[in-house]
């Protein structure tokens, strides 16, 4: 065997390149990969909202130890809690050993997608057909959410405070629902048009039912199909149309998520963003034995619309729940915030060679070469986005080394291109170190989301690794 060029080996300890998971994981890692994404896929299929997220983590918490806590609760070192926001964000947290005026590890990550909400007065009538209206939720495009099977999913509270949970389209044999297009043969004008034109906010409307009340053998003719929705609606849940005036109800893809390729090394489905954060990030906490440092790890809503509300990560809340933390501890908040340490679970845009002119190579995720960390974000000149230190990249570089975890850095694509962001900016806001770290998408936004098993599974192994 011929003895390395004294290049090769200079080239090897000097030149950066992105590993890939094909070459740096044995076989049984690679099974482990794949055994993962089979729970996590499930999981996904059941979580395709905020609030049926929160209620299955919740239930694997309570399965792995974990208890309710609420501020002002006492806490010790050793306790495995969870703190459940109104049903629509969560914080699971795990007491460490350490000083906790040594820092907190903090992961946040979302669990609301884009998506169609009804509005409050969603029903109507036209022409025969019973449609919802809608407004879109979050960056979505709009032609893409056409012609694909629709399901509803939500809560309904009655004016007497009762709560109905909504799933239509989701089980064996359940209907589903639609938004039509135009054939190609008459779409002559639309064609010209741009997107945002051809297909807009208020022409999103659900196709519900075609069919009219009968009152008996007599057909109800006028508004006799908004009736028959009404009808079957009172039936399966017991509403009348005023209660739509306090529901949240969403439109989701209907179906299961499901491998893509030959291969089966892709997960297509609904909600990776930023579901695969999240789910990897929970299986790493509840995994987690006694830790050194205390854990905090967030499950945020609203991140789609700007964070904002009382479930988003601009509510004070994450601080609320560090100083009742520090100060049932004796500590002092300020300091406890000052030494921690966040990364901002969020997912990022995978390369994609179908699209190249969108991308700088370089400095962008490839799928299978591991979990992606953003040093920013933002759009323009970096602009809102938080810019971690290079301090601060470096601590997580070398975690992740020596724990063996593939990352990779990148950005979310060419300059000028676009861009987005992400919750690290309202974390670091409260001086605590914050980093994006993510698992790498394509087609992001999509009803239809795809993403690598071997990247899903390298950011349970980040958020591992942080948890110790």
């Amino acid at each position: 065997m011929c003895e390395e060029k004294r290049s090769e080996l200079l080239a090897k300890e000097l030149i950066y390149k992105k590993k890939n998971v094909f070459e740096a994981k044995s076989a049984d890692e690679r099974a482990a990969m794949m055994a993962f994404a089979e729970d996590y896929k499930k999981w996904l299929d059941t979580s395709k909202t905020e609030r049926e997220a929160v209620d299955t983590m919740v239930e694997m918490l309570s399965a792995a130890g974990f208890r309710e806590y609420n501020l002002g609760d006492e806490v010790k070192a050793g306790d495995r809690l969870y703190l459940n926001n109104r049903g629509k964000s969560l914080f699971a947290i795990t007491v460490g050993t350490k000083n906790i005026e040594d820092g907190v590890r903090i992961t946040a990550s979302h669990i609301d997608s884009p998506r169609l909400d009804l509005k409050p007065c969603p029903l109507y009538e036209n022409e025969g057909v019973g449609y919802f209206k809608t407004h879109y939720y979050g960056g979505v495009r709009k032609y893409q959410w056409a012609t694909i099977p629709l399901a509803l999913h939500g809560v309904i509270t009655k004016a007497d405070g009762s709560l109905v949970k909504v799933n239509i389209g989701e089980d064996a044999g359940d209907p589903v629902f639609c938004i039509s297009d135009l054939l190609p043969h008459l779409a002559k004008d639309q064609a010209q048009k741009t997107l945002s034109q051809a297909f807009t906010g208020e022409g999103l409307n659900i196709m519900v039912c075609t069919s009219p009340y009968m009152d008996g053998d007599e057909v109800v003719k006028d508004e006799g199909v908004k009736l028959n929705v009404m009808a079957m609606l009172n039936e399966k849940y017991g509403i009348v149309e005023a209660d739509f005036l306090s529901a949240e109800l969403e439109i989701v893809p209907a179906g299961k998520s499901v491998d893509v390729g030959l291969d089966r090394w892709l997960i297509g489905g609904y909600g990776h963003d930023d579901r695969c954060c999240a789910y990897t990030s929970l299986k790493a906490i509840m995994g987690a034995g006694e830790t050194e440092y205390t854990n905090i790890v967030a499950f945020a809503d609203k991140e789609e619309t700007g964070s904002c509300g009382v479930s988003g990560m601009k509510c004070s809340l994450l601080i609320d729940i560090i100083e009742n933390l520090a100060k049932a501890m004796g500590a002092n908040p300020t300091v406890v915030r000052s030494k921690s340490i966040c990364l901002s679970a969020d997912v990022a845009a995978a390369y994609d060679p179908n699209y190249p002119e969108v991308y700088e190579k370089r400095n962008s995720a490839i799928l299978h070469s591991g979990v992606a960390l953003a040093k920013y974000t933002g759009s323009g000149g970096k602009g809102n986005t938080n810019d971690t230190s290079a301090e601060v990249v470096g601590f997580v570089r070398g975690m992740f080394d020596s724990e063996n975890v593939i990352w990779q850095l990148a950005e979310l694509g060419r300059v000028d291109q676009g861009g987005g962001g992400t919750v690290a900016m309202y974390v670091s806001q409260f001086n605590i170190d914050t980093i994006d770290i993510g698992v790498p998408v394509i087609s992001m936004h999509a009803p239809f989301e795809v993403i690598s098993k071997a990247d899903l599974y390298e950011a349970y192994e980040a958020f591992v690794a942080f948890c110790k």
